[in-house]
């Protein structure tokens, strides 16, 4: 991974987190992601005239990856109602870099070195015990860690077909423009079904609308992008670098709790960045 593209997928990274944090400081967990995804949507929408139709082998790959966000949307949504953003966000974005791994080695015959297996599973643990030191503090709670860790396997799920659609599509614009004018159409289909009166509050939040939905269409978007030029577990694991943003967003501005454990995660994260850094394969 060239230090270009380490730049950019850390940027998604900070991208994220935010976006995240605004989904859940809303009243609404549903009104706020749906004003989210509206937004992505959107953005979605302004691109594709700029962007080619892909080509027929692509749609099954597409398809998929809107089934998969879809999951990972709706997942999200419940896990952030009952539990707070330094539990949620950890596991979810923990569980995926080894999902991603397993996965691309499973389906695709991707194979790591020991090198490549450390950092990422350094990261993983780094992330996830951010979450896990909130058992010491009688703040765990288990439903919502059920809830991002599900979630955490759609996030793996989209990881590794949205790269490798972007790859055989051969422009990561395109195909995200594609994916995310199509997810939002979904998503928003669906709400209006089950909860009608969603899409009323979502477009009242122009903030999520504009802002959320803007950096989560550009964080991906970036992750896409970087997916065509690094090997997709690699960039996975560096965007779930997103928990040290995370927790300074949550301590800073959700008021949520510090303690010197979280900090020693957070060091972990970033110290398997580094070596995930220092990796030249």
């Amino acid at each position: 991974m060239t230090a270009g593209v380490f730049a950019i997928v850390l940027l998604a990274a900070l991208l994220h987190a935010g976006w995240n944090a605004m989904v859940k400081g809303g009243a609404d967990k549903a009104a706020a992601m749906t004003a989210v995804i509206l937004g992505q949507g959107l953005c979605g929408l302004a691109l594709v005239p700029f962007a080619p139709l892909p080509a027929p082998a692509v749609w099954p790959w597409l398809a998929g990856g809107v089934a998969l966000h879809l999951g990972y949307n709706v997942f999200l949504i419940l896990a952030y109602r009952i539990g707070d953003l330094t539990q949620v966000y950890p596991i979810a974005r923990g569980a995926s870099p080894l999902l991603v791994v397993l996965g691309t080695a499973l389906f695709f015959g991707t194979t790591f070195t020991p090198f490549e297996l450390t950092a990422i599973v350094t990261i993983s643990i780094g992330i996830a015990s951010t979450s896990l030191v909130r058992r010491a503090d009688g703040l765990f709670q288990g439903k919502a860690a059920l809830l991002a860790l599900i979630t955490g396997g759609f996030i793996a799920g989209y990881s590794i077909v949205d790269g490798h659609g972007a790859r055989q599509t051969g422009d990561a614009l395109a195909y995200f423009g594609w994916l995310s004018l199509i997810d939002g159409v979904v998503f928003l289909a669906g709400w209006a079904v089950v909860r009608p009166g969603v899409l009323r509050q979502a477009v009242r939040l122009r903030r999520h609308l504009f802002l959320g939905g803007g950096a989560s269409f550009t964080a991906y978007l970036l992750v896409v992008w970087a997916f065509t030029q690094a090997p997709i577990a690699h960039v996975t694991a560096l965007r779930e670098t997103s928990i040290v943003f995370a927790l300074l967003i949550g301590v800073t501005i959700l008021n949520e709790r510090l303690s010197l454990a979280k900090v020693a995660s957070t060091a972990m994260t970033i110290a398997g960045a580094i070596l995930l850094r220092m990796n030249r394969n």
